[in-house]
């Protein structure tokens, strides 16, 4: 287990953790919150060993294995497939193992030991998982939301937050006692962050995770781990039953306080009326004494919550916008448009909130760009109400603020692109006050962007847009770095929002308090999903199972075509002289039907024949290979001379390449006389 005993933990001069003391059991999946700032990274970098305590006890199992996701983005042009698989730190290890122990055994054959040494690779190799690592590491590249064209591309041919994906796999795909995740949502759509509830709730290990999306910490954590003002709380259950026992908690520690400090204004009230009296010095001094050993009930010091809310809208057109027969996709220089949907017709009328669903890679961002004007609609028309004032969150906003300017730069600019009053010390001061009601007071306005969090960032941008007075707000994923308290002060002013939302989200709680009804982006088209979120998720899981089916066809009919190539001497030279097509080419419709079918039924038997014979003899190799690697093993667990293991590891290593390409060509010839009899 992880045990903390009176730990203290400080960055800088700051105290983040005074006095902390927690158990952590094996098995348990452990949701860690509390405000930005407020140490959860740190304590992070004490559970991996990057941090040590300043005071108090750590300890943590010395023989667990930890996975974490890098949180550098990987620079390699290795495929993305070999990248995830390196994330098996275990199999890493043991192909270097075998590596050496193959050069130390041809530098040496007669060496007993370096061949005990490669066979024990050979055999660890396999009890690692050698033969399933690759699509263990493609399925869980898949379930993040990769295409099955992408598996082999080098990884800098991502974009960041795709590469960042390709981390997260590589930590899951890495064999772990303790699964550390500092924020695994970010970066992903509903689709994968679906997936991901669904793997992490199988995983077996001890998982400690950071996460800002409260429904997401509902499905996979069974205890909460909360840092507020220096103390670290455990509270059994997940993010929403900590809500509760904490606000329970809240409200005891209130009355408890009220009740201490009547009974200390009235000890006080003794203490002043009577010390001055002989008579009653003993017993003022006795209350004065007992005031002195009182163990104080803190006050309840609420942290200032961050509220903020959208100006009301200069003017609101009905429809705000729309779309006819509109076609929406990018263009590539030199090469045709590229089409992700078509035959779009929706309006967007005042007052709507719509939710935008669809798997990832179906054109949600193609959709949101066109509206707000970031691209151009490849057919139809996309018409605008008149006043039609967008404010756009769009996921790369944060990359647009400029590093080196301040908040107060960025504002004033922006002020004075929009004509408002920003161009004297009144006009700049009233920014100032502006962005104080968005947390950014003191020297932060002064503070260059580059220098802040994601957080931070955030809402600065979400400042902008409030300044602008948007009559339709469209927000592409506004939650990725913000935290738990400022994410509920953007579902209240969306809320109170007097215009239209439409909103793409991968946080479900937000979905479902903002949004009235949603649109769903998927095979190549825009409709209305008459559902909710938990009805989404089900379309989600089908769409999932819907796509595997197709790669397996697609797969089948791969491993057919092989098969057809690896038959033409046997099977198709027959077939392409037979008369039976052209015959019933040139026969008028439903003449001599049943003869044509016998001769087809005829001509796939003739096909299948060899397709037999060859599936039995595989049949039979692979009975033969696994009895002698059944065999090869029992000897290996025997004492013998070193030349003998050398050769017996090789053998098992051919046995084991052979059996994987007699089951790969079984599977194949399996599928082809299915297709034959279909």
């Amino acid at each position: 287990m992880i045990t903390l005993k009176n730990v203290i933990l400080r960055r800088s001069a700051k105290v983040l953790l005074d006095g902390a003391s927690v158990t952590i059991n094996p098995g348990e999946k452990v949701g860690l919150v509390g405000r930005n700032g407020a140490g959860k990274s740190t304590l992070f970098a004490l559970f991996n060993g990057t941090l040590h305590e300043d005071g108090g006890d750590f300890s943590l199992p010395r023989q667990w294995r930890m996975a974490q996701v890098a949180q550098n983005m990987p620079e390699t042009d290795e495929p993305a497939t070999d990248f995830v698989v390196g994330g098996d730190t275990r199999l890493v290890e043991l192909r270097d193992m075998l590596a050496r122990a193959e050069a130390g055994h041809e530098a040496d054959p007669d060496d007993h030991e370096m061949g005990m040494a490669l066979a024990h690779a050979y055999t660890d190799l396999a009890d690692a998982g050698e033969h399933d690592a690759v699509p263990r590491a493609q399925s869980l590249i898949l379930g993040l939301g990769f295409k099955a064209h992408e598996l082999d591309q080098p990884v800098n041919s991502f974009s960041g937050g795709w590469r960042m994906r390709l981390q997260l796999a590589r930590a899951l795909m890495c064999p772990s006692d303790l699964l550390l995740l500092d924020e695994p949502t970010n970066h992903l759509d509903l689709d994968a962050l679906v997936w991901l509830e669904a793997w992490l709730q199988k995983y077996a290990g001890t998982m400690i995770v950071i996460s800002h999306d409260r429904e997401f910490l509902d499905a996979v954590t069974d205890v909460t781990l909360h840092i507020e003002n220096a103390k670290l709380t455990r509270y059994g259950g997940n993010y929403s039953k900590f809500e509760e026992m904490r606000a329970l908690q809240m409200e005891q520690q209130q009355v408890a306080f009220s009740k201490q400090q009547d009974k200390i204004a009235h000890l006080q009230k003794f203490i002043d009326r009577f010390k001055a009296k002989a008579s009653k010095a003993k017993q003022a001094q006795s209350r004065v004494k007992a005031l002195e050993r009182m163990e104080k009930v803190a006050p309840l010091l609420a942290e200032a919550d961050f509220t903020f809310e959208f100006k009301e809208p200069g003017n609101i057109p009905n429809p705000m916008l729309s779309i006819s027969d509109a076609s929406f996709g990018y263009q590539v220089e030199d090469e045709a448009p590229k089409t992700i949907l078509r035959g779009v017709n929706r309006s967007v009328l005042a007052g709507q909130r719509i939710g935008i669903l669809g798997a990832n890679g179906q054109g949600k961002s193609t959709l949101v760009k066109t509206i707000a004007r970031e691209m151009g609609a490849l057919a139809g028309t996309v018409t605008e109400g008149k006043g039609l004032n967008i404010g756009y969150f769009a996921q790369q906003e944060l990359d647009v603020l400029r590093p080196q300017d301040t908040p107060l730069e960025h504002m004033v600019r922006m002020a004075r692109e929009l004509g408002s009053a920003a161009k004297d010390s009144s006009g700049e001061q009233a920014l100032r006050g502006f962005l104080g009601s968005f947390n950014f007071s003191g020297d932060m306005v002064k503070q260059p962007v580059g220098t802040m969090s994601g957080g931070e960032k955030a809402r600065l941008v979400l400042a902008m847009m409030v300044w602008q007075r948007p009559n339709l707000l469209l927000l592409d994923e506004p939650t990725n770095h913000l935290d738990l308290a400022t994410r509920e002060a953007l579902a209240v002013a969306l809320n109170e929002f007097e215009g239209t939302l439409m909103l793409v989200s991968h946080d479900r709680a937000l979905l479902r308090s903002v949004c009235d009804e949603f649109w769903l982006v998927g095979r190549g088209v825009v409709t209305d999903f008459d559902g909710d979120l938990d009805d989404y998720q089900r379309y989600l899981l089908d769409e999932a199972k819907r796509l595997r089916e197709e790669a397996k066809v697609a797969n089948r009919d791969a491993a057919s075509a092989a098969v057809a190539e690896a038959v033409v001497p046997v099977a198709v030279a027959p077939a392409a002289s037979a008369p039976a097509p052209r015959a019933a080419d040139s026969a008028p419709a439903g003449k001599n039907q049943r003869k044509q079918d016998a001769q087809e039924r005829q001509q796939r038997s003739e096909q299948a024949k060899p397709l037999k014979r060859e599936l039995a003899q595989v049949d039979q190799r692979l009975a033969a290979a696994s009895s002698e690697k059944a065999a090869l093993e029992t000897r290996l667990a025997q004492a013998l001379p070193a030349p003998e293991i050398a050769e017996a590891g090789k053998r098992l290593k051919a046995l084991g390449d052979e059996i994987a390409r007699l089951e790969e060509r079984w599977l194949a010839l399996s599928d082809q006389l299915e297709m034959l009899a279909t």
